[in-house]
């Protein structure tokens, strides 16, 4: 691969080759009891622990493939002063702070860079501000480190996301300035910045779409994602004349563990999956449709069973295996709650998750995957390349809390084809 790396994402688990994460900072200690709820957390996180755990994942991935940080990429765009006016009108006209146009464009990039993640503290030095009960005129961005969400890798495209909660729209501002401005990528972006303005409905998030093969997306529909950013999509899709499928499945608004699809259905490997059975197979009111694509039409809409079943008809027999297991539903609601379907492969097989699911892990260790400790392939005591199948799992007591697993905290922009048969 040469050194600009052209973004390729034909699947999920082709063997990845590089990634941007975003190593969870003083963003997340910033955050209060009072503004959690605002912040899309029900709690505040241990900001050491939660380090200590997310590097785990970060070291694990430096090992296999590139990586690449959030803030390091932001601050080297920040130093092309057409990217740093531009971002900065955006973020200040977004977030009504036109005032601080002038004084984060005075700002070095790296300080820059920090403070667009970490928050802008407000300056008392106005009634309105002495009185404002907010500490920051630009907040904190608590949700960074779930890179998935702001933007996505589809095919050789990036699609910048619209975020469900304004909160979190600044994330996508920056991951398109990063992608549009680094000389490290060279990708084709989409920015649905007119369906965005003119339909409040609009809603495209990256933890719900998945990419399970170079003609097939799945899509979740729910409270981060909207049956008009689906039909964005499939515009898009149709500039294609081959044929392609979308598999889209509905999904619960509560509780808020099933946010995005990927907390309820990950791919596991060429022929294997994870689900949360009660949402994805038992009988249920929550619809899975299939769409096809061809002649850059779409020829044919239709419910289906389930995303298995109408994943066999289309070549992909996957074995399944289950979020807590198959028996006890409390154990599956507990487990799934802490994003025990929410897996990140970084090789056919090879996937990382948390080592707190133990019945989700122990129903992966029926169907051949070895449990490993990412402390210890961290440590070289281990090494994922002797397994054929492996979950390297990771400590999860606070990173889970905030809401996301090892797929939510990846940002994968190129993987290498998959041998399918």
């Amino acid at each position: 691969m040469s050194d600009k790396i052209i973004t390729r994402i034909d699947s999920e688990i082709g063997e990845l080759e590089a990634v941007i994460l975003h190593k969870p900072g003083l963003e997340v200690e910033n955050m209060t009891p009072r503004n959690a709820q605002r912040a899309l957390y029900s709690d505040i996180l241990n900001l050491s622990v939660a380090q200590k755990e997310y590097s785990q994942l970060s070291c694990l991935l430096a090992g296999f493939t590139k990586t690449f940080f959030v803030e390091d990429l932001l601050a080297e765009v920040l130093s092309i002063s057409d990217c740093k006016e531009k971002l900065i009108n955006k973020i200040c006209f977004n977030e009504n702070q036109k005032v601080l146009i002038n004084q984060l464009l005075s700002t070095d990039s790296q300080q820059l860079a920090n403070q667009l993640i970490q928050g802008v503290p407000i300056q008392r030095n106005t009634v309105t501000n002495f009185l404002n009960e907010d500490n920051y005129s630009l907040p904190p961005l608590h949700n960074f480190f779930f890179t998935r969400d702001g933007s996505i890798s589809i095919h050789n495209n990036v699609l910048i996301a619209s975020m469900a909660n304004r909160v979190r729209e600044r994330e996508s501002f920056i991951m398109q300035s990063i992608f549009e401005y680094h000389p490290k990528f060279s990708a084709k972006i989409i920015d649905p910045i007119l369906e965005r303005s003119q339909n409040s409905s609009f809603r495209i998030e990256g933890g719900d779409i998945l990419i399970a093969r170079n003609d097939i997306l799945i899509i979740g529909i729910g409270s981060r994602t909207s049956t008009q950013g689906v039909d964005f999509i499939l515009e898009e899709l149709k500039k294609n004349p081959e044929k392609q499928h979308v598999i889209v499945q509905e999904l619960p608004f509560e509780p808020e563990s099933f946010i995005h699809l990927d907390m309820v259905f990950t791919l596991l490997d060429k022929n294997c999956c994870m689900v949360y059975e009660p949402l994805i197979l038992a009988p249920n009111r929550f619809k899975t449709v299939h769409i096809q694509i061809d002649n850059s039409k779409v020829t044919s809409i239709s419910e289906c069973e389930n995303i298995p079943a109408i994943l066999k008809k289309l070549g992909m027999d996957l074995e399944i295996t289950y979020c807590g297991g198959k028996t006890d539903h409390m154990i599956q609601e507990r487990e799934q709650w802490h994003s025990g379907a929410n897996f990140f492969a970084f090789a056919p097989g090879k996937v990382i998750g948390y080592n707190r699911n133990i019945y989700t892990l122990e129903n992966m260790n029926k169907a051949g995957f070895e449990i490993l400790k990412a402390k210890d392939v961290n440590a070289g005591k281990t090494d994922p390349a002797k397994f054929t199948r492996c979950v390297v799992t990771m400590d999860g007591s606070e990173l889970a809390r905030g809401g996301g697993g090892a797929r939510c905290m990846t940002m994968p922009v190129r993987r290498k084809d998959v041998v399918w048969k």
